[in-house]
């Protein structure tokens, strides 16, 4: 073993070295690295006066590798014969900066992030019960010896888990109960706040047309009402202006309604026409853009500028459109989509004089000044009537169509001199029929189909009245006829629900879930009226008329 001193020289240090001063030989390792650290303590601590400026230990570090570049240099404190190497790099990260060795890391180290086992759920809990039953001893409720442990490897959880379950299990056959798997977990944590009906309804409705306004009202802040908005503890609801009903026009909607349903069903099995023979017709206004149009852009994607003379006179045209209800076969194919066509009230006019815009004379799509009883009944005559011979399914004998309308001013009447000499061809008989009055929900149109074709239309995004015209015919045709077969069907449930209000129309539009009724094969052609509605409606239609 080598002695003191020669493990001195090893390492660059004299006797001399320290404090100054001179050392015996035998100065003990122990005590030089006491009066080390030491110093070190101090120098940390801050045995300094005050506001002395402290050594930077980067500069002294590079002074002494500098010496030892150049050589021994005699200064105090350090001896002549010997220089301080420089042994460490102050800019260099300390030991504890490295990541430490995974062989010397505790064990409450190494499973810090370990992943947690997930919660288990009651249907887990059940499978776990299934397994267990199924390695139970016969006339014992014991398991078999090393169950437990299989059913730990299995699925993962402790023993203590496992366990739990089959006592709970045992516990609810000693009470001859059956398994309740459901867990506790939803009675921890927080309580979520209560909203009864009465709080909500005790405020008046200017004071809850926000959110803001409704959390500020009940005292709670607008997050905790938007989550129970996102539950549907409290439902938005934007209400439209409906017309007036009056008693005359109830016992009217009634009437309809009452005449829509089949004779021989009343009263036991009161149900509606298949509708097959009726054509709805009805005038809508469709605009060349919408004031506000709403796009998604690519991220520095420069905003869409749209231009007009005005924003209070966007061109427009008024357009008629006809449907019947579709025809399906057995296998699920559409036959006949149901569309007879849609209508524009326009006329092509010549332009009278040159402009920058076109020459004298190019022909130029106009819309009618006045849609009245003459045009109507010109459309009626010269568009739906040729549409019905070419587009209606095929028959035989003749065939009684029915069309409904409502009652605008426009609009002709079945005993319309004109129209009588043209109502009957090619073993058609079409009827003119009204609707209710202020019924838009009793006319496939205003139902629903005239908003899907506008949605269509607006998506094209015409730049003229030439592609305006274009556009709506092509929404027209594009629009599936499943979607118009829904409507038709929607229409059977609004009679149920004026039949219900009585002829009012202070109710909801229904949603009957079709699409799930047609995927499960349950869709019915005709629906069911409510035969205690029905009664209840053929008595107060006959006590009015007996009143009248």
């Amino acid at each position: 073993m080598a002695s003191d001193q020669e493990e001195d020289e090893f390492l660059g240090f004299s006797d001399d070295e320290g404090d100054g001063t001179n050392s015996d030989s035998d100065y003990d390792d122990d005590e030089a690295t006491q009066n080390a650290v030491s110093e070190v303590n101090a120098h940390q601590i801050g045995d300094f006066e005050q506001n002395q400026q402290l050594p930077d230990l980067n500069e002294v570090g590079q002074e002494y590798a500098q010496e030892c570049e150049v050589g021994p240099q005699h200064t105090s404190g350090i001896s002549d014969n010997h220089s301080v190497p420089f042994l460490f790099d102050l800019n260099m990260p300390t030991q504890q900066e490295f990541p430490p060795s995974p062989i010397h890391q505790t064990e409450t180290e190494q499973n810090h992030h370990k992943p947690r086992t997930p919660r288990i759920n009651n249907e887990l809990r059940l499978e776990i019960l299934l397994f267990l039953l199924l390695r139970k001893e016969k006339h014992s409720d014991e398991l078999i010896h090393g169950t437990n442990r299989q059913a730990v490897i299995k699925f993962g959880y402790t023993r203590k888990t496992i366990r739990l379950i089959w006592q709970r299990a045992l516990a609810h056959k000693a009470a001859m109960d059956s398994y309740f798997y459901d867990s506790k977990y939803h009675n921890c944590g927080r309580k979520r706040i209560q909203v009864t009906y009465e709080s909500i309804a005790s405020i008046a409705m200017g004071d809850r047309t926000t959110i803001i306004d409704l959390a500020r009202m009940l005292n709670l802040s607008p997050t905790t009402v938007w989550r129970m908005v996102k539950r549907k503890q409290i439902k938005p609801h934007s209400s439209p202006l409906n017309p007036g009903i009056s008693e005359e026009c109830k016992m009217a909607r009634m009437k309809w309604v009452l005449g829509l349903l089949m004779d021989y069903s009343i009263p036991n099995d009161p149900t509606y026409y298949s509708m097959y023979d009726f054509i709805h017709i009805d005038e809508k206004w469709f605009y060349l853009t919408q004031k506000s149009q709403r796009v998604y852009l690519a991220n520095n994607e420069p905003f869409p500028h749209r231009k007009g003379k005005s924003r209070t006179k966007i061109p427009k045209f008024m357009f008629m459109a006809a449907v019947a209800r579709p025809r399906w076969g057995q296998n699920g194919q559409c036959e006949w989509d149901g569309k007879l066509g849609i209508f524009p009230f326009t006329d092509a006019v010549a332009a009278k004089r040159t402009s920058k815009n076109r020459v004298k004379g190019t022909i130029e799509t106009k819309p009618i000044k006045s849609v009245n009883q003459i045009a109507t009944r010109a459309m009626l005559i010269n568009y739906l009537i040729p549409a019905i011979k070419e587009k209606w399914p095929p028959h035989e004998g003749e065939r009684v169509i029915y069309i409904i309308q409502d009652n605008a001013k426009a609009h002709i009447l079945q005993n319309d001199q004109e129209w009588q000499q043209h109502y009957k061809q090619d073993g058609f008989t079409l009827i003119l029929t009204q609707q209710p009055a202020n019924s838009p929900d009793c006319n496939i149109l205003d139902l629903g189909f005239f908003r899907s074709i506008q949605s269509l239309m607006h998506k094209k995004m015409p730049k003229t009245v030439e592609d305006l015209s274009g556009a709506v015919t092509e929404a027209y045709n594009e629009l599936h006829a499943k979607t118009l077969s829904n409507v038709w069907m929607s229409l059977q449930y609004v009679g149920n629900e004026i039949l219900k209000h009585k002829g009012d129309n202070d109710y909801q539009l229904p949603h009957n879930k079709k699409k799930i009724l047609e995927d499960e094969g349950n869709l019915p052609e005709q629906v069911k009226a409510p035969r205690w509605a029905v009664n209840e409606c053929k008595q107060l239609v006959d006590e009015w008329r007996a009143n009248q």
